[in-house]
């Protein structure tokens, strides 16, 4: 039977927020302020001094972050505030714990213009994986940048680049499974042993009918496929708004995001995901969507219903043991989904995280997610010298962690 659709009314969405599943005081870790960063720069340190800040700073807030196998950070600045960021996709130096957060361009600057080959070049990343197995960073392009209302021809795609060198492995054109104008390519994860990508398109320039989807990638053919077309579980939930701190994000205009954050189970049968401008989770076994033949009544029959979140919601995680994390917009924290005891608990939550976006896993096991108050750069609210990207760190591990 196809999953059952909730529409949640805004009165019901604020009783929601209220009834919070909090683990106990005494048994929940704390969140940890890893870093701490005053706007971003990609120069280089001069003589051993430290160097400023680039002076677009406030139109790239550090948005993805990911791990390598060695804890190498990479991340991204995607550029839907300002064209003019030198680079959407870099790496982190993460010895540096304050000041700008020193940026490398990766692959390269060139290979992040936008003036240059829109089928080759990054010009607007949000989501990207990186896939320690093989070795690559998979980064899906969104194609368009800050005002345009179209991507233009070729640049929707998935460029997956190797970590060491950087050369281009495989680019796997979007076009013909994305609208130029309509689509919001936002986040991808990858199943590294069959090398095969589900990418989430929120389709948020076409709001309020946003034309929402899923994408299947195959590496090896190079063939991509939509699915669940504008289906009712990946779209925005009407009535529903998207709170933080307290208040309603853009009131007047209210931010309209379909399905956003997606995650593997550790074996790759699972495809977990959220609606931000939502109130659950979702979960499909993968068999079904890489078959080639299946239909949407098909997927859609074996869609669940995981339950609440709790809040509004952006990114997701899995860890080794299969719990699934996300990151609580609403509620300033981390949300543990527990498949073995199909519980939704908010673990740990800090009123000084401002719009919590992608959590990724760090190679000793702690969860990492990135704060930049991203819906108040969106909005245009935040003065230049005022940004603030953080790094904020929640131990899974048995080691305690500092405090900050």
């Amino acid at each position: 039977m196809t999953e059952r659709i909730y529409r949640v009314s805004a009165l019901a969405m604020a009783a929601l927020l209220s009834f919070t599943h909090l683990a106990s005081a005494a048994d929940a870790p704390a969140l940890e302020r890893w870093r701490s960063y005053t706007g971003v720069s990609w120069d280089a340190p001069k003589e051993g001094v430290a160097p400023a800040a680039f002076s677009g700073s406030v139109g790239a807030p550090i948005a993805g972050v990911h791990f390598d196998a060695k804890g190498t950070a990479f991340v991204s600045t995607p550029r839907l505030v300002s064209p003019g960021v030198p680079a959407t996709l870099s790496i982190l130096d993460t010895k540096a714990e304050a000041g700008p957060a020193r940026l490398t361009a990766f692959p390269s600057l060139q290979g992040n213009a936008t003036d240059a080959d829109p089928e080759q070049n990054l010009r607007n990343v949000l989501g990207f994986y990186v896939d320690r197995k093989n070795g690559w960073l998979w980064a899906l392009d969104m194609g368009f940048v800050a005002g345009e209302t179209e991507s233009p021809a070729g640049s929707q795609k998935l460029l997956v680049l190797d970590l060491k060198s950087g050369r281009t492995v495989k680019r796997i054109a979007l076009d013909g499974v994305a609208d130029r104008k309509a689509s919001f390519l936002n986040d991808v994860v990858v199943d590294e042993s069959r090398r095969i990508a589900y990418i989430s398109d929120s389709g948020s320039r076409s709001a309020p009918n946003n034309a929402v989807g899923l994408i299947v990638v195959d590496f090896a053919s190079g063939n991509a496929r939509r699915v669940l077309d504008r289906h009712p579980s990946l779209q925005i939930e009407p009535g529903v708004k998207v709170v933080s701190h307290g208040a309603e994000v853009w009131p007047g205009n209210p931010l309209l995001i379909g399905i956003n954050g997606i995650a593997l189970s550790p074996d790759a049968r699972t495809l977990y995901w959220t609606v931000t401008t939502g109130t659950r989770a979702r979960a499909v076994p993968t068999v079904i969507l890489r078959q080639a033949g299946s239909t949407d009544v098909q997927i859609a029959d074996k869609i669940q219903d995981l339950g609440a979140v709790g809040g509004n919601s952006d990114g997701l995680v899995t860890d080794a043991k299969g719990n699934l994390y996300i990151t609580d917009v609403t509620r300033n924290g981390i949300v543990k989904y527990d498949p073995k005891a199909n519980s939704m608990s908010l673990v740990a939550s800090n009123e000084g995280v401002h719009w919590p976006d992608t959590p990724a896993i760090q190679p000793g096991g702690d969860l990492v997610f990135t704060s930049s108050s991203l819906n108040d750069h969106f909005a245009g609210s935040v003065k230049p010298g005022q940004e603030r990207y953080e790094l904020w760190r929640l131990p899974l591990s048995s080691r305690p962690a500092k405090a900050k």
